[in-house]
């Protein structure tokens, strides 16, 4: 069962019991040109009417994003590459560059999220786009990647959301609680839409993705976010897009997307996609 896959997942949190008593920073709306600098790499995915998800830039031709963004709710159906569409920076109903897709790859170890097999639905949860042209502009830079943070890492993420579906919000400070299975347990804030979103280490000005968000999941009373651990899926996905086979395509799980259209499934649930 969800609740029983969950208690063991919380043998994650005890490895940062410091970590989990730090107060992690609120939601902050990326509300004018001056709050978004920086963050225009992050983007969101139209995948057909009333569904969304959140996308980041890793090239000037690649989105990284949910593997389960890219499957329809219900049917499970495969979304047609032709149907989506990336908004890079996109806020108060303009984006700084509008792109289609060309391909998409999903990871071929994904499978959609069950009762049983949370963990395994979420570990490769992992999908790139190509877009059908790249995006050469100065204010719209990817993002680098690098390996998981350790337990404890300050991390951050931005994302879109139901609630805050027309700009992004940024969660500056939140905290890895402990990783198992190449998922990381995390404290950040996250919501229908919020899918796909990138996790950041944060230097400086300099942002790094270290994770996607996948899921969200309580552990007793507290809400927790689970993402998707980089390394080795990105560069396996990278090498099947380098192949352009389009194999996976072929794959057709049911999953329930935590898509802007998924807000109104039974809120009851311990486990399920933002």
């Amino acid at each position: 069962m969800i609740a029983s896959t969950l208690r063991g997942l919380a043998l994650a949190l005890c490895l940062t019991g410091a970590a989990a008593a730090q107060e992690d920073a609120s939601l902050r709306a990326l509300t004018t040109a001056d709050d978004s600098r920086g963050w225009a790499g992050v983007g969101r995915l139209e995948l057909g009417p009333g569904a969304f998800c959140t996308g980041a830039l890793v090239s000037e031709e690649l989105v990284l994003t949910a593997a389960h963004c890219l499957f329809a709710a219900g049917s499970g159906d495969r979304v047609d590459d032709g149907m989506i569409q990336f908004r890079a920076g996109w806020r108060d109903g303009r984006a700084e560059a509008y792109r289609g897709v060309r391909r998409s790859v999903v990871h071929p170890g994904y499978r959609p999220a069950s009762e049983d097999s949370v963990l395994d639905g979420v570990a490769s949860d992992l999908a790139l786009l190509e877009l059908d042209r790249p995006i050469r502009l100065g204010r719209v830079a990817p993002f680098e990647t690098e390996m998981r943070p350790g337990d404890g890492a300050e991390v951050g993420v931005v994302s879109y959301a139901q609630d805050r579906a027309d700009r992004p919000a940024l969660q500056e400070v939140c905290h890895v609680l402990g990783e198992r299975d190449a998922v990381l347990v995390l404290s950040c804030s996250v919501d229908f839409g919020s899918s796909g979103a990138p996790v950041f280490v944060i230097e400086g000005e300099r942002a790094r993705i270290v994770s996607v968000v996948s899921a969200k999941a309580r552990m007793g009373e507290r809400k927790v976010s689970l993402g998707s651990a980089l390394h080795p899926a990105l560069e396996e996905l990278k090498a099947l897009m380098a192949q352009g086979d389009g194999v996976f395509r072929r794959i057709q799980p049911t999953v329930r997307r935590m898509s802007k259209d998924a807000a109104k499934a039974d809120s009851s649930a311990k486990f399920v996609r933002p």
